[in-house]
């Protein structure tokens, strides 16, 4: 038996009066996900227990069966495993965005939190600038993929509150910024940072190309090393993770599952989808598992653009859904979900119940279309077990 996961980050949203009262999902051409939902077991999912944080770390460990409750130690420590840093038992990691800041009226507005997604290459001088100037025992610096980074603190701290930058698009950061023991710390290396990369090269070039400007570092996420059983050890199943994101890659690195780069994966809406589908059934030549995250749907949303959110659910549908769909021999599970919700006009998370679809049935509940409002659907409020029915094809926990 061969299992696959597919995750359109995102993807599930609010009605909008732009498409006559029908969310993004109902909106957008999805062939093959409602055609799962007609002849699958579909239903809703619960991946964000009460009093979490709405992220895709906390959903994704819920999706691959860990109770966020009993694994769940921050987001930055997942990254850290993707990117190749050890961390050690007194090691505090950070997620480290690159942001653009602006100044409006006095105050510093949090204008893209992506820095215009800006490159890799880009980003890793300014990095690596920033290891130079602003590192150095107890605290250093890591590049990952495009605006996203590392930061480690050697005996940091673990009671801080921050907050991510996808959160405040187009607010003063100054109610939003690091608080607690340990927060003077990250602020002045903000504020360091601000002056260090104001006219760096890198920045001169994106300037004149009228380019967002990489002009910030942003501190959140932080969290120590968790330890979690494999999948291997919980199912008997050697998997892989494909994804271009460090978040969900070092997730599958603690479970256990091996990392499979595919070439032209971005995390926005121009990324490979083609490759990521050709790439995960290659997979299971030699594995029985693999899960297939794509970062696109999301993004459009923290962006507050419904184009773009649509194109990357009929991307998804079409050239990872379908190419997995149609490319799947012999006895396979298939499940086909999102994460949380990231409503266009909040350009940030939610953590209501989510789609999911599983294809061959399980049991009878079909629904006519992949959607976010299944009315009637069964609801698998702890979400950790769903893993359980994918995986055994019984009961729900």
């Amino acid at each position: 038996m061969k299992y696959v996961i597919l995750i359109g980050d995102g993807m599930a949203d609010y009605p909008q009066k732009e498409l006559g009262g029908k969310t993004p999902l109902e909106a957008a051409c999805t062939i093959n996900m409602d055609h799962l939902a007609k002849e699958g077991t579909a239903g809703l999912v619960k991946t964000i227990p009460e009093g979490f944080h709405p992220g895709s770390d906390v959903a994704t460990l819920t999706i691959l069966g860990y109770n966020p409750r009993l694994y769940y130690t921050g987001r930055s420590p997942l990254e850290a495993a993707s990117i190749g840093v050890r961390l050690g038992s007194e090691d505090v990691a950070f997620r480290c965005n690159l942001v653009t800041l602006s100044r409006q009226d006095g105050r510093l507005i949090m204008d893209d939190f992506s820095a215009g997604h800006i490159s890799t290459d880009e980003a890793r001088v300014l990095i690596g600038e920033v290891e130079r100037n602003l590192g150095g025992d107890p605290i250093h610096f890591y590049p990952g993929v495009s605006y996203r980074h590392l930061m480690v603190w050697k005996g940091g701290p673990t009671s801080l509150k921050t907050v991510p930058p996808h959160d405040i698009m187009g607010k003063d950061i100054s109610p939003y910024l690091p608080r607690g023991e340990g927060a003077e710390r990250l602020r002045d290396l903000m504020d360091s940072s601000m002056d260090l990369l104001r006219d760096h090269p890198v920045n001169r070039e994106r300037r004149a190309r009228g380019l967002k400007e990489a002009n910030s570092l942003w501190f959140w996420g932080e969290g120590k090393a968790p330890k979690l059983p494999t999948l291997r050890d919980r199912f008997s199943l050697k998997g892989a993770v494909i994804s271009a994101v460090d978040l969900v890659k070092g997730i599958g690195i603690y479970a256990g599952l091996d990392v499979i780069d595919v070439p032209g994966v971005t995390g926005y809406i121009d990324t490979n989808y083609k490759g990521k589908a050709e790439y995960a059934l290659r997979s299971l030549k030699d594995r029985d598992f693999v899960i297939v995250h794509v970062e696109a749907p999301d993004e459009a949303s923290h962006n507050g653009d419904l184009a773009a959110k649509i194109r990357a659910i009929e991307d998804f549908d079409r050239e990872v859904v379908g190419r997995v769909l149609q490319g799947l021999k012999g006895d396979f599970r298939l499940m086909v979900l999102t994460d949380h919700w990231t409503p266009l006009s909040l350009r940030t998370h939610v953590g209501e119940p989510v789609p999911f679809v599983i294809y061959p049935p399980v049991n009878r509940s079909p629904y006519p279309y992949f959607t976010e409002r299944m009315e009637g659907a069964p609801l698998i409020a702890e979400g950790h077990t769903l893993i359980n029915l994918f995986i055994s094809g019984k009961g729900n926990g």
